[in-house]
């Protein structure tokens, strides 16, 4: 299993940074749409979608990515707007702070097909846009919003494991604690702020402000972990796929980025006006 996980960690790694730094707009754009249709398709599994349904989820959220994404200009080589996209990104940020933690609290259930087609869309589209929307800003920015999100799961992996004792949300995701999350705010200031200090960035809104933003972010992450690991167990499924061996399915590896990339995406728009 470990060695599975990894050679698949590996290759992701290396197909991302081929596809970020060679492919055309238009061909990233194509490849975040694949990822967003088939993340739909285990979307469908979560809610509990019969096969039409969840085919027909898959094409539409597909083709939606698509035609957003050229609606915003991102098929072109020189794109780096995006403001089309801004009431979608809000959207999508309501959504994880205000409904998502009222959810994990209550643990409502995807019982409603529309709602779960309407949760899907918020949850998958906005990532994909964003992917595409920060790529078009800088690769390395991606990648960097990307990389804060890695940073936080692995820290709070190795610092539940090491030093867990106090369980975060045991009745959604027994193994997280909150030495975990604690250990993931801590790497996540010490990454930030190292990036920030090496580039000879100026800290937006000063330190503290740059401080409690690189929290918020791992907060939200984690309530993106969480939420994912919700519907999972209601679902009684393990993973929500088998299409990454070792990884499980794509929102399994997606999951803290549905909650983060779409915020991202939306402050950067907002900075830039």
């Amino acid at each position: 299993m470990l060695r599975a996980r990894v050679l698949t960690a590996i290759v992701l790694l290396v197909g991302l940074l081929a596809a970020v730094f060679y492919l055309p707009a238009a061909g990233w754009l194509a490849v975040c749409a694949l990822v967003c249709a088939a993340a739909a398709w285990e979307w469908g599994a979560l809610a509990g979608f019969a096969r039409p349904l969840r085919i027909a989820a898959t094409f539409a959220f597909g083709a939606a990515c698509l035609m957003l994404g050229h609606a915003a200009g991102f098929a072109s080589p020189a794109a780096s707007g995006g403001a089309l996209l801004v009431p979608l990104y809000a959207a999508s940020a309501a959504f994880w702070l205000l409904a998502v933690p009222a959810w994990l609290a209550r643990k409502w259930a995807l019982s409603n097909t529309v709602l779960a087609l309407l949760v899907g869309f918020l949850v998958l589209v906005p990532t994909a846009l964003a992917l595409v929307q920060l790529r078009a800003i800088g690769p390395w920015p991606m990648l960097a919003a990307m990389a804060v999100v890695w940073v936080a799961d692995i820290a709070a992996y190795f610092a539940g494991r090491a030093f867990g004792r106090n369980k975060l949300a045991p009745s959604i995701s027994p193994g997280k604690t909150w030495e975990g999350a604690i250990g993931a705010v801590l790497a996540v200031l010490s990454f930030g702020f190292g990036i920030l200090l090496w580039q000879g960035a100026s800290l937006p809104g000063g330190a503290l402000a740059t401080a409690a933003a690189l929290v918020a972010w791992t907060g939200v992450s984690i309530i993106g972990d969480l939420y994912e690991s919700l519907l999972k167990r209601q679902a009684g499924l393990k993973d929500s796929g088998s299409i990454l061996p070792g990884h499980g399915g794509i929102l399994d590896r997606i999951d803290s980025l549905t909650s983060t990339l779409p915020m991202v995406a939306l402050g950067a728009l907002l900075l830039a006006r």
